[in-house]
């Protein structure tokens, strides 16, 4: 797998991941019928088997994406024209849930950094926004209900996050087209971060100087940080994160688990981000 990126992969000169998949052999990927049946998509609604059972009337296509805010060229991107410039590569990713499970996904798409590049930021850019699609009459999960996300599902990240060379902007999974359950056509990639983060379905990502909404933490703030880095050291207020189940592994009696990672084990390319921030309350 080209620029499979696991814990010991090493990066070139120019920061960017070199060439070698270094991923380790124990850690194999998540069989694919888990990987597009076990998902958190609430705009399809809450249960894990809801968005690949209610996204059939979903259409990804036509689709494009708005890029604008502080940047010298604002543009209304068409998909396969993102897909055309900027190329599609497989990344080999640990995803790990807030709710203290795990996957290893082979995504395909684009650095997010490069379309950032193209965009130009301004000076005093220091963070990037992202706001998801809002379509009740094909998203269930917006219509409504007891459930307390607000639509636009919106998220953020600081600037250098989004710059970073695993930050990537996925268009497949499995070497296919993403799914609906899984984000389609466009979705956040952000391997140290628990997946919340990563925004699915996404319609417009914008520079700003402000830290932007985030959409767990306007619902949840005690609960959800903006940050949201994977730490086994810093619980979740309701169960602990010191160790993960591992989807696709086990028994129907046993779940498979393993300790948790910090950064989701991307420490060794991620922590310079973080340096001299407190963990815990910038979490």
């Amino acid at each position: 797998m080209a620029a499979g990126l696991g814990a010991s992969s090493a990066f070139a000169a120019d920061g960017g991941p070199d060439n070698v998949a270094a991923w380790p052999a124990a850690e194999k990927p998540t069989p694919l019928n888990d990987v597009t049946h076990y998902n958190n998509f609430y705009e399809f609604g809450t249960d894990k088997s809801d968005p690949a059972e209610l996204s059939g009337s979903f259409k990804p296509t036509p689709w494009s994406v708005q890029v604008d805010g502080m940047v010298d060229k604002p543009k209304q991107w068409d998909l396969a024209d993102l897909q055309k410039q900027f190329g599609q590569e497989e990344r080999l990713y640990r995803m790990r849930c807030v709710e203290a499970w795990s996957m290893v996904i082979p995504w395909n798409g684009f650095s997010l950094a490069a379309l950032l590049k193209a965009a130009g930021p301004k000076v005093g850019a220091r963070y990037v926004a992202f706001t998801s699609v809002v379509r009740p009459s094909e998203m269930p999960g917006q219509r409504g209900g007891l459930f307390a996300l607000k639509w636009p599902y919106v998220e953020g990240l600081r600037l250098d996050e989004a710059m970073h060379p695993l930050t990537l902007l996925a268009t497949g999974v499995y070497g296919q087209a993403l799914p609906a359950q899984n984000g389609a056509p466009i979705r956040l990639v952000v391997p140290w971060k628990y997946g919340f983060k990563g925004i699915k379905s996404i319609t417009r990502i914008t520079l700003t100087d402000q830290q932007p909404p985030t959409s767990w933490n306007l619902m949840a703030p005690e609960e959800y940080g903006f940050y949201a880095n994977v730490n086994p050291a810093v619980d979740h207020p309701r169960w602990s994160q010191a160790s993960e189940q591992i989807i696709g592994e086990g028994s129907l009696f046993r779940s498979a688990r393993k300790p948790t990672q910090l950064f989701n084990g991307y420490a060794e390319q991620v922590a310079h981000l973080y340096q001299g921030m407190d963990l815990r309350k910038d979490f």
